[in-house]
């Protein structure tokens, strides 16, 4: 068995992501599901001949030193394909996530009609927040590639590793692999500013000095893209926060809300009827009023306000899971597990609403 036959073979069923380990068959993620396939279980011998020829020098080294390896696999007409190699148990285990070859639109992914308001953004911060495997990257990529079709611009990213390649369009596009192109995450944020970016996409906002980088080159006219794990967008706030000691968060209110334009957080939910996942996104766009309250460390409001917030062109999660059942795209069940207030939406569902 060869890795680009299974590569091949997720294409086929339309997985999206694939698990080994030994002592299991391959496993293919489809609709959400873990799939088995049929066959004999994977041995580490096997797992070693299979996946050791992927690495480079540095990868392997990380392997060793570190305990995993992440790399990106590239197969002509089928797509990209996102992999961790880890150890476990003294033995390798690899997850690898596919990305189709071309970066699909708004429509072929599902996403509302107010994400299309993002790409015509000049300057700012935006943020895509949710779980591993909820489609952040996905959402950003077909974003950026909207921008490098409207305007003639230098868009930059940083990515570990590359997930989409784009074709330039109207844009100039430049991507910088972690490991490949740049030694390590922090020398690309400090080089970032010096390429003459317009369009910047920084990855995962996981520590202070990658806000801070992010809301700099907000601040002096860039629009910035990055991702966050977060609950939901008004939580998004705290976390973001928590990155800094408390002595400095009335500071970074003050970024953050002259600043952040947009908090997007996206789940992924089984289609109703049929094989598919449908994306639930909450918007959040920091109006005057939402900007407001974040200056003002009001942060307990920001949920009601969102949910009262639609001339914005705000959508909460229950506004978002009550039109996906409405629609027919999930099932009442799906949806209620979904939700922050799962009471709440039931009353929705209902026809009765519990806000003015």
């Amino acid at each position: 068995m060869q890795i680009n036959e299974l590569f091949q073979g997720m294409a086929k069923h339309n997985a999206s992501d694939l698990h080994l380990k030994p002592g299991q068959p391959p496993v293919f993620r489809i609709s959400g599901e873990l799939v088995r396939l049929k066959g004999e279980p994977l041995t580490d011998a096997m797992l070693k001949e299979m996946l050791l020829p992927l690495l480079n020098e540095k990868q392997r080294r990380d392997l060793d030193e570190r305990g995993y390896a992440d790399f990106a696999v590239p197969v002509a007409g089928i797509g990209r394909f996102r992999c961790n190699l880890f150890k476990q148990m003294g033995s390798l285990a690899l997850c690898a996530r596919r990305n189709k070859p071309t970066i699909p639109t708004y429509a072929e992914l599902g996403l509302p009609p107010q994400i299309e308001r993002l790409a015509g953004l000049e300057q700012g911060l935006v943020l895509v927040g949710g779980i591993t495997g909820s489609g952040k990257s996905t959402t950003i990529a077909s974003i950026l590639n909207d921008i490098n079709s409207r305007r003639r611009c230098h868009i930059l990213t940083i990515e570990d590793p590359i997930e989409f390649v784009y074709t330039e369009d109207k844009a100039i596009v430049n991507q910088r692999e972690i490991g490949q192109d740049v030694m390590n995450f922090e020398e690309a944020l400090r080089s970032a500013m010096r390429a003459d970016p317009d369009v910047m996409l920084l990855g995962e906002m996981r520590d202070g000095e990658t806000v801070e980088t992010a809301l700099a080159a907000a601040e002096t006219g860039h629009l910035v893209f990055g991702t966050i794990h977060s609950s939901g967008a008004p939580q998004t706030i705290g976390r973001l926060l928590d990155l800094f000691p408390e002595n400095r968060h009335a500071q970074m209110r003050t970024s953050l809300g002259f600043n952040l334009k947009c908090i997007l957080n996206q789940k992924l939910l089984p289609i109703a009827q049929g094989k598919g996942m449908v994306p639930a996104v909450e918007t959040m766009y920091v109006s005057p009023i939402i900007k407001k309250m974040i200056l003002e460390s009001d942060d307990a409001k920001i949920p009601e306000t969102l949910a009262r917030d639609l001339e914005a062109g705000s959508e909460n999660f229950n506004r978002v899971l009550a039109r996906l059942y409405k629609e027919k795209k999930v099932t009442m069940d799906v949806a209620l597990t979904a939700s922050p207030n799962p009471e709440e939406l039931r009353m929705s569902m209902r026809g009765i609403s519990i806000t003015n």
